[in-house]
C-alpha cells in the first residue's frame, strides 16, 4: 500500500494514496467539525463545514474530498476557518426553522452539537422563516422540513444501504426539499422498505420516529459503519 506524508496542523503524518484529509485527520485523533460526512455513506461534501487551509491553494477545501498528496500542508484550525464555519451554521440556522425547545432532537442534535463547539452564540442574518410541511403519513416516521439541513444523508442510505431508492431531492437552492418517490407523501411510498435507516442518519430532527417527544429523539447513525466493516471482512473471506 502506497503511503503519503503530509502536514497537519504542524504535526507530521502519514495516510493512504487516495485517503481524505478528513480520514486520515481522525486516525490520528484530530477533530474536523462535519454535518453531511457519515463513515460508511459516499462523500458529497454538501455542509463545508470541513473545510481547511492548504498550502498553496487560494481558496478553502473541503477535508472530507480531497485527497491527501505527498509534502502537502494543511491547517484545520484557525481564526478564518472559525469564521467560516461559524458562518455556514447561522446560515443553516437562518434558512429553516430550527426551534430546538420543542425539538424531538433537542440535546441530541448534531447541528445543535456544531453550534455549540464552534461558539455560535447568536444568528447575525435575517431568518427566513419558510412554512414548510410536517409530512406525517407514513405509519412510524414523520419528516418536518423545517428543520432539514439537505445533507443528503437519507438519500444516500435508502440508496447505498437498504437499496430501496426512496429518498431523493427536489428543486434548487433554498427551495430545495427531500422527498419520496415521485414528490408523493412518505406514507404513500411503494418504494419505502420502513427500515428506518434514514432516521437513524439524520443529523437533525427532521426525520424522526412519530412516538417521540420533544428532546427524546435519540439516533444511532454508527451503525452504518458497523454494516460497512463488516461487508468488508465478509468480502475479504
Amino acid at each position: 500500500m502506497s503511503v503519503r506524508t503530509f502536514t497537519l496542523n504542524d504535526q507530521l503524518i502519514t495516510a493512504a494514496a487516495g485517503q481524505s484529509i478528513l480520514a486520515a485527520a481522525r486516525e490520528h485523533g484530530i477533530a474536523i467539525p462535519t454535518l453531511c460526512e457519515l463513515e460508511g455513506l459516499s462523500t458529497v461534501g454538501a455542509c463545508r463545514l470541513c473545510l481547511v487551509e492548504v498550502a498553496g491553494s487560494q481558496r478553502l477545501l473541503p477535508a472530507c474530498t480531497t485527497e491527501v498528496q505527498e509534502g502537502m500542508t494543511v491547517v484545520s484550525e484557525s481564526p478564518r476557518l472559525k469564521h467560516y464555519r461559524q458562518t455556514i451554521l447561522e446560515l443553516f440556522l437562518a434558512e429553516r426553522n430550527h426551534v430546538c425547545a420543542v425539538c424531538v432532537s433537542n440535546n441530541h442534535c448534531e447541528l445543535q452539537n456544531r453550534a455549540v463547539e464552534q461558539g455560535v452564540t447568536h444568528v447575525r442574518f435575517d431568518y427566513l422563516m419558510p412554512t414548510l410541511p410536517v409530512d406525517m403519513s407514513h405509519d412510524r416516521f414523520g419528516v418536518d422540513h423545517n428543520r432539514c439541513i439537505l445533507c443528503t444523508r437519507c438519500v444516500r442510505v435508502c440508496d447505498e444501504v437498504e437499496g430501496a431508492h426512496t429518498w431523493d431531492i427536489m428543486g434548487r437552492g433554498f427551495q430545495a426539499r427531500v422527498i419520496t418517490d415521485m414528490a408523493e407523501p412518505w406514507g404513500d411510498s411503494t418504494s419505502c422498505t420502513s427500515c428506518g435507516k434514514c432516521v437513524q442518519v439524520c443529523p437533525t430532527g427532521a426525520l424522526f420516529d412519530k412516538r417521540a417527544t420533544a428532546g427524546g429523539m435519540v439516533k444511532q447513525p454508527s451503525f452504518v459503519k458497523v454494516l460497512q466493516h463488516a461487508r468488508a471482512r465478509k468480502e475479504s473471506q
